[in-house]
């Protein structure tokens, strides 16, 4: 790929996104600048990836791909700021909940290249889960190129913009609800007698292959709970107190919640 790539911020998604590229050889380390505030993450750049770090202003004048990964409130002071040295034809991944991409090219002030993402921390090991939506300045052949990008650290789904609101609760911000369930299932194997680095291990595992059980057999996931669930047997006894205790539900509802305050935050 002989596109410049910038990224404004390098935080850890940052960081999981331009290591995909690099990893996958989709670009050169000196295809990629970034601007950064603090000097260990300066440091960093330079020492993991090869990567100097430049100001706002020189990213947006280098980038044909430009990653603004900085906090939603942040976007209208950057873009302000760096807005007359963007390129004409460069195309903006916005990857903050909440963010249009109509609020981008209303903050630009013209008519913009933008795509719009939500990728989740699971990026870091190469195992993300990234949700695009694109608006209409974004053509079939850059599209490929930012899937092409986008894959190099996970998978990608295309959806339509009017449905992004609800990505933070099901693969944004969802790895914390299974992060909380492994750490409670581990403490029922520390419950029992096992190490809490055992229970770590056996807890992750099973999650990561009932994942990978979902995604390569193509059942439904009820179908697979039930082939676990033998009559009269433990799993259907453990099944039981999950839905008397609303497990289900208790899921729900943090996801309704998940997805009231991204709202907020994208009106705010």
């Amino acid at each position: 790929m002989d596109k410049q790539i910038g990224f404004i911020g390098f935080g850890k998604m940052a960081q999981a996104m331009a290591g995909g590229m690099l990893q996958s050889r989709l670009v050169k380390p000196d295809q990629i600048s970034a601007s950064m505030r603090t000097e260990k993450s300066k440091a960093l750049a330079k020492q993991e990836f090869g990567i100097e770090a430049n100001s706002n202003k020189e990213v947006a004048r280098l980038a044909d791909i430009l990653f603004l990964a900085v906090a939603p409130y942040s976007y209208i002071e950057v873009i302000e700021e760096m807005k007359e040295d963007i390129k004409t034809d460069a195309i903006i991944v916005t990857i903050a909940a909440g963010i249009t991409t109509g609020d981008v090219e209303k903050a630009f002030g013209k008519k913009m290249k933008v795509v719009r993402t939500m990728p989740n921390t699971p990026s870091l090991v190469g195992e993300g889960m990234t949700a695009v939506s694109l608006n209409t300045e974004v053509t079939e052949d850059e599209k490929k190129i930012v899937e092409g990008l986008l894959s190099s650290f996970g998978k990608v789904e295309f959806i339509s913009e009017s449905l992004m609101d609800a990505i933070p609760a099901i693969s944004g911000s969802s790895p914390a609800y299974v992060y909380m369930m492994i750490e409670a299932m581990a403490d029922g194997g520390v419950r029992q007698g096992l190490s809490r680095d055992q229970s770590y291990r056996l807890a992750a595992q099973a999650v990561l292959g009932a994942a990978q059980m979902v995604l390569k057999t193509g059942k439904h996931p009820g179908e697979l709970k039930d082939q676990v669930t033998s009559p009269g047997g433990a799993t259907i006894a453990a099944v039981s107190t999950l839905e008397q205790e609303r497990f289900r539900g208790a899921i729900l509802a943090a996801m309704d919640s998940c997805t009231k305050k991204v709202k907020e935050l994208g009106n705010k």
